[in-house]
């Protein structure tokens, strides 16, 4: 549909992936080098600004390869979630996956197994697809690939480091701005910031899979919602909103439908500008 069109050229734009003629910017061939949708190749070229290279790297093969939490059989339900619950990370469902696959290539095979019977061991005792896991692990070399032929820099791994949580989650709102929502009454019902629409997190997501439960975040960027299945929003991670006003265009923000959220940004937006202006003291 034409809309659409539009609308993933808009998409396009604010990804700074077209120049002011409409073709593609120097940001943006290099995106289409990268076999994913855009928003995740501008994610996977900002971790090489952001030195988070090695880890996102890995989330991107896994949020391409198909979906790798698999329902346990009834019976082994409360074992299972035990077993996955060791595996969430506090910072949200981003790292969770980054935190599974690396589990999966360190897992301890047993040798007396064969390779394709150790993993379906391990992976049953997650409830996690073995088949998406040893994709995911293809796909992941094919990108470094792309990555080493057109020389992007590839930073070494700092996984679980306070510097390398943060430089993920620059690298994921510099390509995934336009898919931000906040909670409005703090009982999670979720505003999207781009169509105002209120989507919920999914059971799965590891916000409501921590045990003792915790306050659910305020900012979420998610990596996609589907209206068909469950209102849900898919793969989940808390943000600052400081840091989205950052990172993202000024004029997406300034594009955004009105609301409180807007309001609040660009009064962040305001702060920030502020803080920029106040010419240095002469020492």
């Amino acid at each position: 549909a034409p809309e659409s069109l539009m609308q993933a050229l808009e998409d396009l734009d604010y990804l700074a992936a077209l120049d002011d003629d409409g073709n593609l910017s120097e940001v943006g061939i290099i995106m289409s080098e990268f076999p994913l949708d855009p928003q995740l190749a501008k994610a996977l070229i900002a971790s090489c600004e952001f030195d988070c290279v090695e880890e996102m790297v890995s989330l991107a093969a896994m949020l391409t390869a198909s979906p790798c939490f698999v329902p346990p059989s009834t019976h082994l339900e409360e074992a299972v979630t035990m077993h996955r619950r060791a595996l969430l990370h506090p910072d949200g469902d981003h790292f969770t996956l980054i935190n599974i696959f690396n589990a999966f290539q360190q897992r301890d095979a047993d040798p007396a197994l064969p390779a394709d019977n150790a993993d379906e061991g391990w992976c049953r005792k997650h409830a996690v697809s073995g088949e998406a896991l040893r994709l995911a692990g293809i796909v992941r070399a094919e990108l470094l690939e792309v990555m080493q032929r057109i020389e992007l820099p590839v930073s070494p791994p700092a996984f679980g480091t306070d510097a390398n949580v943060l430089n993920i989650q620059r690298a994921l709102i510099s390509g995934y701005f336009l898919k931000v929502a906040r909670d409005i009454d703090g009982s999670g019902n979720y505003v999207m910031l781009t169509h105002k629409h209120v989507a919920h997190l999914p059971s799965a997501c590891c916000y409501l899979l921590r045990q003792p439960p915790q306050r659910l975040p305020p900012w979420v960027l998610y990596h996609e919602f589907t209206i068909s299945q469950d209102n849900c929003l898919r793969v989940v991670s808390e943000i600052q909103p400081q840091m989205l006003v950052e990172l993202a265009p000024q004029y997406y923000l300034s594009n955004l439908p009105p609301s409180e959220s807007r309001d609040l940004l660009m009064e962040l937006r305001e702060k920030v500008v502020a803080v920029e202006d106040v010419p240095a003291v002469p020492e």
